[in-house]
């Protein structure tokens, strides 16, 4: 049963290739010198192919093959080769042989391949057809086929080959819709795979790729090496035009900085064009090696905030949840532990101290023009604040306050989830709703000007933005800064905010920290810090407020950049 459901899966991309252009059909490429056998080069093997179940994609079987260079040494660690679309994908790349020349040559490092076909899950009863998984798992955004090949595959084949761990070590590749899978598992986890080679890739709307152009100009560089190949007459179907995605690809790619290669041809969407050139493109993905594989640095960018080789360090660690980083008048952050119910500053040497002992829920922090230190307390459903000295003392009390901001007046915002409440506040106790109806308000921050107030939405994928009237009223609400959500979650996860002296806003989302300019447009996307999987909020610090402080999970990162902070408890921001 499972050789006829690997059958019909490769039906699929019969069909493709016959809705190619005619002119594919004319494709002729002579054949490499390095895509022939050649006399005294050592031959390597082919193993398997052997059947493998997954639990990612529970249900699925496929097969996945290994080839072992005659030159493999069991004491030493090997570079590896991902190829999607299994052994078949393989073969017609004569990969076997181009590896065996290659390395013989010593033009690449000795490497495994670990040929990998998509899941399909079998019938269930006589007469039904399988489900076939290759769209799925290929086409798809986000991280879980990469996780299958991290968790799974890898571990698998290592349990025979000596692998090296190293993302300088390993190249993935696939066709179609094998090399966006491809791209995708280098894109997610840049520290696990550092080259890709594309044939014919599907970055088109199938599932989300055609987003891709896009992310590559706004995210910041990834240290990938990425090769790309297509022909003028690949398809162009409902979902898009392969040709222009990959131009739009290469283009993007071009205009971030990546070291990028491309190879154009006439041909359609078949295999022949990147059999013919595999030999010098798999010589340029690994040239240099093992020299590292660095990101490289964009030519231009709209916002000149990234500062070359400045990353997220840590500053503070060891937490259970921290959230709300605050800054005083000279510089120095406070953050909370939220459900340690402790405060702790970060001093301007980077020193970590604590400064008071509030109790669960604590949150939401932000000094006042008052210099003192307000926040907002689930445990005690109230608005507190602290002197200089950590007492602690309510200023509003019967409220749930989630994360609030301070203008000079002495007067305050603040959200209310359960209640889907916006609120303002006075430092005297009072307090009033004055906006309603957002699925989940959560962080909140006032332009730099402070003409605006601006709500993120956790459960949704726009922020709202208010006009503040003179008499402290909200109006003319609206949904306004667009903000990108990661395939794997139906909602963007914003959460907390800060500004920057420009009028740029950063938003902590699940994708990243996204900065938007004042047209409410994403224009950079700063990635995570490594193994961190929630970013709670930001703020800027350091006495001349150009250092990101950003808190997640269990720690609190910093990072320079070319930007400054505003303090929105002092007066306006004029440009």
């Amino acid at each position: 049963m499972f050789r006829t459901a690997l059958s019909i899966l490769i039906l699929p991309a019969i069909v493709i290739s016959l809705c190619a252009s005619r002119s594919s059909a004319a494709e002729n490429y002579p054949v490499h010198p390095d895509s022939k056998s050649q006399d005294g080069v050592p031959k390597g093997e082919i193993k398997g192919p052997f059947e493998w179940r997954s639990e990612i994609f529970p249900g699925t079987v496929r097969e996945y093959a290994v080839y072992v260079p005659a030159q493999y040494d069991a004491e030493k660690p090997a570079c590896s080769m991902i190829v999607q679309d299994g052994l078949r994908k393989a073969q017609q790349w004569k990969l076997p042989t181009v590896l065996d020349n290659l390395i013989h040559k010593g033009d690449v490092p000795v490497q495994i391949g670990i040929f990998v076909s998509p899941g399909v899950v079998p019938a269930t009863k006589p007469g039904s057809r399988p489900r076939l998984n290759r769209s799925f798992e290929y086409d798809a955004m986000g991280d879980r086929y990469v996780s299958f090949l991290l968790e799974e595959i890898i571990p698998e084949v290592a349990k025979t080959y000596n692998l090296s761990t190293n993302p300088n070590d390993r190249l993935i590749a696939g066709s179609s819709s094998g090399a966006i899978a491809a791209f995708t598992a280098a894109w997610e986890r840049p520290n696990e795979f550092r080259r890709v080679f594309s044939g014919i890739g599907t970055y088109t709307s199938l599932r989300g790729g055609d987003e891709y152009p896009s992310l590559i100009r706004k995210f910041e560089n990834k240290p990938l090496r990425i090769y790309l190949q297509d022909g003028s007459n690949d398809l162009d179907i409902f979902a898009g035009s392969w040709w222009m995605a990959n131009q739009a690809m290469l283009s993007s790619l071009n205009y971030s900085g990546y070291d990028v290669a491309h190879d154009w041809g006439e041909g359609g969407h078949s295999g022949k064009h990147s059999t013919a050139i595999m030999p010098d493109a798999l010589r340029w993905l690994w040239r240099g090696y093992p020299e590292p594989i660095r990101p490289g640095v964009p030519p231009k960018r709209r916002m000149e905030l990234v500062i070359p080789g400045e990353k997220w360090e840590v500053v503070s660690s060891g937490h259970q949840y921290t959230d709300s980083p605050a800054v005083n008048a000279v510089g120095e952050v406070f953050f909370a532990d939220r459900e340690a119910g402790t405060i702790h500053m970060i001093n301007l040497d980077g020193n970590v101290t604590d400064f008071a002992i509030a109790g669960e829920g604590i949150g939401g922090l932000m000094f006042g023009p008052d210099g003192l230190l307000y926040g907002c307390h689930r445990g005690k459903r109230a608005i507190v604040r602290f002197s200089p000295f950590g007492k602690m003392e309510t200023v509003v009390p019967d409220t749930m306050c989630n994360d609030l901001v301070m203008l000079p007046d002495g007067t305050g915002y603040f959200t209310d989830p359960e209640r889907q409440t916006v609120n303002r506040f006075t430092s005297d106790g009072e307090a009033d709703v004055v906006a309603q109806g957002i699925n989940f308000p959560n962080g909140v921050i006032v332009s730099a000007d402070q003409s605006q107030l601006f709500v993120s939405d956790t459960r949704g994928r726009f922020t709202f933005a208010f006009m503040i009237a003179p008499d402290g009223s909200l109006q003319h609400g609206q949904k306004y800064d667009h903000v990108h959500i990661p395939d794997s979650s139906s909602f963007s996860g914003a959460d907390g905010w800060t500004v920057d002296s420009e009028g740029r806003r950063y938003l902590t989302t699940k994708l990243g920290l996204q900065v938007f300019d004042e047209g409410g447009r994403c224009n950079l996307i700063l990635a995570f810090p490594a193994d961190a999987t929630w970013m709670s909020n930001v703020c800027f610090g350091g006495p001349k407020l150009d250092t990101l402080y950003l808190t997640c999970e269990d720690k609190v990162f910093r990072r320079k950049i070319k930007a400054n902070g505003i303090l929105s408890w002092k007066a306006p921001s004029k440009r």
